[in-house]
C-alpha cells in the first residue's frame, strides 16, 4: 500500500535508499547470465586486463540500484509506471566486496496537464561505493499517482 503520492515530493529532495554489498560469486553469477564478458566471469583472466580483477558488470550495477530503488522508495509510493531512462553513466568499476549506497534526488515535478491523478517526476538516482566514490548515475523518468480524494481508492 503506498503512503507517497506526488504532491509528497519536491525539487532538491534527497531519498537515501540504502545499501547492499557486492560478492564475487553474485558478479560472476549475473555476468554468466546476462554479460558473459571474461573480465566479469573470470577472475584469473579478470586479473591480466586493464581491470586488474575481476569487475560487476555495469547493468548488474544498475540492476543493484534498481534493488534499492524499489525497496528503499518505490514500495512506499503510488508509483505507476516509468517511461525510460535518459541517461546511464558507470563512472567506477565494481569490484567484488564492494558496498553500494543508493541516492535518489528530485529534479523536477510535472504535474499531469491532462488533469489525470497523477504526475511525472524527473529524477537522479547516484551509486556510491564504500570509499564515497561516485560509481554510477541515472537519470529517469516516472510517474506517480497523485494522493486519492475522498472516497477514491489508492
Amino acid at each position: 500500500m503506498a503512503h507517497a503520492y506526488f504532491e509528497d515530493f519536491h525539487v532538491g529532495q534527497v531519498i537515501e535508499l540504502g545499501s547492499r554489498t557486492i560478492g564475487e560469486a553474485e558478479i560472476i553469477a549475473f555476468a554468466t547470465e546476462f554479460d558473459p564478458q571474461y573480465f566479469h566471469t573470470d577472475p584469473a583472466a579478470a586479473g591480466r586486463s586493464i581491470w586488474g580483477g575481476l569487475v560487476a558488470s555495469g547493468w548488474h550495477t544498475a540492476s543493484t540500484y534498481m534493488r534499492l530503488l524499489v525497496d528503499g522508495h518505490l514500495k512506499q509510493v503510488e508509483s505507476i509506471a516509468s517511461p525510460g531512462v535518459d541517461e546511464i553513466r558507470w563512472l567506477k568499476p565494481v569490484r567484488p566486496g564492494d558496498t553500494l549506497k543508493g541516492r535518489l534526488t528530485i529534479l523536477e515535478t510535472i504535474p499531469s496537464k491532462s488533469g489525470a491523478r497523477r504526475g511525472t517526476m524527473k529524477t537522479l538516482g547516484e551509486l556510491f561505493n564504500h570509499k564515497g566514490e561516485l560509481v554510477m548515475t541515472l537519470r529517469a523518468i516516472s510517474i506517480v499517482g497523485a494522493r486519492p480524494q475522498g472516497g477514491e481508492r489508492a
